[in-house]
Formats: structure tokens, sequence, C-alpha cells
């Protein structure tokens, strides 16, 4: 089953199609009872931060790392809701990106 591991892999492909302006990357990973969080975590981030350097666009991080999932959910709420803050991100990103050509 595909996890939040799989997310810049998945981001490269869309990237180098070409089609878009930004990319925007969502997912949780969430904290267990072993130390498997902290490397999932740590390469998705490295993995991201990465690709928008190899893409030449911006590649928005918006994976939340969670110690629950009741901590996951609040994040993706009504009041708080960091994929809208994600998308937000992306769009002022690409406005800068097609600024700065």
């Amino acid at each position: 089953m595909p996890g939040a591991f799989e997310i810049p892999g998945a981001a490269k492909k869309l990237g180098l199609l070409g089609r878009f302006h930004a990319l925007i990357c969502l997912g949780a990973v969430i904290q267990g009872e072993t130390p498997h969080f902290h490397y999932i975590s740590t390469e998705v981030s490295r993995g991201i931060g990465q690709l928008s350097l190899e893409l030449g666009l911006p590649v928005i991080f918006g994976v939340l790392t969670t110690g629950s999932v009741e901590q996951a959910i609040a994040r993706s709420g009504s009041e708080i809701n960091k994929g809208a803050e994600a998308a937000m991100a992306a769009i002022e990103m690409a406005h800068l990106y097609r600024t700065l050509k």
C-alpha cells in the first residue's frame, strides 16, 4: 500500500509532465511506537525539498507529521486546514516564480 514515502516519487512524475505551475504534496505521517515515524518524516521532507530544486517549480510541503490521528484531524478541519494553507502557498509561489522569470 502506498504511503507518505512514495509522495516525492509521484510528485516528480507529475512535475516532469510540465503541465503544472506548482505541486502540492499532501499526506500524513502519524507517530507510532517505533522509530519508523522519524525515518519516514525525514525522508519525505528531504525528497520534497530536493524535488523543488530539481524541477525548478514550487513543490509545497503539506504533509502532516503528528503524534496521533486526532492531531491530524485537528489540522485538516474547518478552523485549521493545512491543506488549504498549502494551496494558498502554491498559488503565491507560482506567481512569484512567474514574476522572477
